[in-house]
C-alpha cells in the first residue's frame, strides 16, 4: 500500500527530492507509438513549457529534468526561504498565475479594500497558498494535470493519462543530490535516446550545456555555484564544468560502444562525494533500481527514518554503494 505524502516529505530533513510521474494505459508521453506509428513529439514541448513556467511561480527550484517516452523525472529542491520571504501580495499574485483565487484575493491583488470581517478569511488564503506554493504535491499537481487533458483531448479519450501518484524519493546528502542529477540527466543515454548529453532533446543537461557554451548557466535550473557560497544562498555546491566533464564521460561509458573511463580531473568530483568510480557508474545506471525510497548514507538515512518514525532496514542495504568511496 502507498505509503501517504507527508511521510515521505520532510523538509526539516532534507530539501531535495527525486520525483517520477509515468503514464498509464500504455499512454505514449512523447516519442512514437510502436503500435500505431504516431508521433507525439510535440508533447515535450507541452512538457518542458509547463515545468519552466512552474518554476518560476512555485517556491521549488528544478535541478534536474528529463521527458522520457512515457515517464518524466525531476530533481527538485523546495526553497522555504524564498516562500517565506514573499509578501503577502506577492503570494496572492504567485498563486494567481494558476489559479483564480477567491474574491477576496482578487480584490486583495487589485489594492481594493478589505473589510475587517474579512481579514482573517484573506489571511488564511494567503497562508494556504503561501504552503501550496512550496509543496511538491502540488507543483506535480499543476504540472501533470494540464499535460493529461491536453493528451486526452488529443486521443479522443477520458480517464487517467499519468499513474494515480507520483513517486517521490527524498535525497537526504550531496552525494545523493548529485547522483541523482546524473542519473536523470543520462537517461536518454542508457535508452538509446541519444548519443551524447548535448543531443539530449528536452532535457536539463542540453539546456546547461548549451548555456555553458556562452559563458552562463540557464536561469530557469538552479545553479551550480562551486565553492562561492558566501554570495549564495543556494545551489548545487559543486563546479559546473566539473559536473559535466563528469556527466559526458560517464555517458561515453554507458553508451552503446562501452569505451571510455572517468579522468582523473572528472574523479576529483567522486572523491569529494566519497564514491568510488565503480560504484558511480552503477549508481547512473542503475539508480532506479538500487534506490526505492529514501536515498543517503546509513548515517543521514537513520536520522530521517528515526524522525518520520519508519523502519530504515528496507532500504540500509543500498547505502553502501554511496559511502565505498
Amino acid at each position: 500500500m502507498p505509503c501517504p505524502r507527508r511521510t515521505q516529505i520532510s523538509v526539516e530533513d532534507t530539501l531535495w527530492y527525486h520525483t517520477v510521474s509515468r503514464c498509464v494505459r500504455k499512454a505514449c508521453l512523447t516519442g512514437v507509438d510502436p503500435n500505431t506509428g504516431q508521433s507525439y513529439e510535440h508533447r515535450r514541448d507541452w512538457v518542458e513549457s509547463q515545468l519552466l513556467k512552474l518554476g518560476e511561480i512555485f517556491a521549488i527550484d528544478i535541478a534536474a529534468y528529463v521527458v522520457m517516452s512515457n515517464h518524466l523525472h525531476l530533481v527538485l529542491r523546495i526553497d522555504i526561504e524564498l516562500a517565506n520571504r514573499w509578501t503577502d501580495r506577492e503570494v496572492v499574485e504567485q498563486w494567481h498565475q494558476l489559479f483564480k483565487g477567491t474574491e477576496l484575493t482578487q480584490r486583495f491583488a487589485k489594492g481594493e479594500l478589505v473589510e475587517e470581517r474579512n481579514l482573517s478569511l484573506l489571511r488564511r488564503s494567503i497562508a494556504q497558498y503561501r504552503s501550496r506554493l512550496s509543496d511538491i504535491s502540488w507543483f506535480m499537481r499543476c504540472l501533470n494535470e494540464p499535460i493529461a487533458r491536453m493528451a486526452n483531448k488529443e486521443d479522443k479519450c477520458t480517464g487517467r493519462f499519468w499513474e494515480g501518484r507520483f513517486k517521490s524519493q527524498a535525497l537526504l546528502d550531496e552525494a545523493a543530490v548529485l547522483t541523482c542529477m546524473a542519473y536523470v540527466d543520462l537517461n536518454p543515454i542508457r535508452a538509446k535516446m541519444a548519443a551524447t548529453p548535448v543531443s539530449s532533446d528536452y532535457t536539463s543537461i542540453q539546456r546547461r550545456i548549451k548555456a555553458a557554451l556562452e559563458g552562463g548557466q540557464p536561469k530557469s535550473l538552479l545553479s551550480f555555484i562551486g565553492n562561492e557560497r558566501l554570495n549564495q544562498s543556494k545551489g548545487v555546491n559543486f563546479a559546473l564544468q566539473d559536473y559535466l566533464q563528469l556527466v559526458d564521460e560517464t555517458g561515453r561509458i554507458l553508451g552503446k560502444d562501452k569505451r571510455g573511463s572517468i579522468s582523473v580531473s572528472s574523479s576529483k568530483i567522486l572523491t569529494q562525494l566519497n564514491i568510488s568510480t565503480d560504484n558511480w557508474v552503477k549508481l547512473t545506471s542503475e539508480f532506479g533500481k538500487i534506490f526505492h525510497g529514501p536515498v543517503g548514507t546509513l548515517h543521514e538515512l537513520t536520522n530521517y527514518c528515526d524522525h518520520l518514525q519508519k523502519r530504515r532496514r528496507h532500504f540500509a542495504k543500498c547505502c553502501k554503494y554511496l559511502e565505498d568511496g
